[in-house]
């Protein structure tokens, strides 16, 4: 059985094509499997719920879940796969430039290679302006660099997992473009198809420039959790310990020169500078510790694992 998770924010005109195109589709290629679609109004103002009604009028199996303000298409997405009841889940943008008639592909290939995630990598964008193009190619450059996760497009939606994986997913800020790095962190197996791209029909683009820094700011967090989810320490202790390092050079070298040139030890700047790193390395070391016991304990009293098991034979 299959779910398919399909987030809108203003997307009016967009929302029964999709539906029609998506229920066509599932009933050509799906024929042997039964479905849901679950739509998720993230605080449209614009009429989007009486389509989305329109469409659950039309089909029982449309599921609408509607916010209660505009939260953002992580949250749209993780609200929609907390509700997805089948074993397969499929999901898309609700802009209409994702193809529903891929999905036969990308679950062939999730059943054939036995993978965990297939994504749907976007080629010969359509009504990408100038500068979405650039800052496309800066965050896959920083990505690669940073993550390593091996995607080339992290920002589309259209992808189908298994239900083990987004029960374990928890989705916030701008994370839904990281969902195949933290899979690839977490063990799961994942792939990407390249696929066609269709323009936008009707409505506009919502990706802006603050959705870029909040994105890069997300990327870091990534970054800190793939490398340091475990053990915080040994990031915190190894600036620390930079810092102690500096600042034990600085008052050697504030040492020296009074012992050499008779230069005041107490009004020396190297002192100042000394003293001030020597903090600095403290308080990170510290920081360290505090956030290494903090996590220790989130572990302990939370449901939450470090760890997932496959399979038990």
């Amino acid at each position: 059985m299959i779910s398919i998770v399909i987030p809108f924010f203003n997307e009016r005109g967009n929302i029964v094509p999709l539906f029609r195109e998506v229920s066509e589709v599932m009933r050509r290629d799906f024929t042997d499997q039964d479905y849901e679609i679950i739509m998720v109004d993230d605080g449209s103002r614009d009429g989007t719920w009486d389509e989305i009604r329109e469409c659950k009028e039309h089909d029982d199996r449309v599921v609408g879940m509607r916010l209660n303000t505009n939260y953002g298409q992580s949250i749209a997405l993780d609200v929609g796969f907390s509700h997805a009841r089948w074993d397969i889940v499929f999901s898309l943008d609700g802009d209409g430039q994702n193809d529903p008639n891929e999905f036969i592909r990308l679950y062939r290939t999730l059943e054939e290679g036995e993978y965990d995630i297939v994504a749907w990598w976007r080629q010969n964008r359509k009504n990408d302006p100038v500068w979405m193009r650039v800052v496309t190619r800066i965050a896959r450059f920083l990505r690669r660099n940073i993550l390593d996760d091996g995607v080339h497009d992290s920002g589309c939606t259209l992808r189908v997992y298994r239900q083990w994986f987004i029960e374990d997913l928890y989705l916030w800020g701008e994370m839904h473009r990281y969902i195949m790095a933290i899979a690839k962190i977490r063990g799961f197996r994942t792939t990407e198809i390249p696929v066609s791209h269709r323009a936008r029909t009707s409505g506009r683009t919502k990706y802006n420039w603050s959705k870029s820094v909040k994105g890069f700011i997300d990327l870091l967090y990534i970054w800190f959790i793939y490398n340091y989810q475990g053990r915080p320490l040994h990031l915190f202790g190894a600036l620390g310990l930079l810092n102690l390092g500096i600042g034990a050079s600085m008052l050697f070298v504030a040492l020296l020169q009074n012992l050499i040139y008779d230069i005041s030890f107490f009004r020396n700047g190297f002192l100042v500078l000394g003293v001030f790193f020597f903090q600095i390395g403290l308080i990170f070391f510290m920081f360290g510790i505090v956030l290494d016991v903090v996590i220790r304990d989130y572990y302990h009293g939370s449901k939450e694992k470090r760890y997932i098991i496959r399979e038990i034979m």
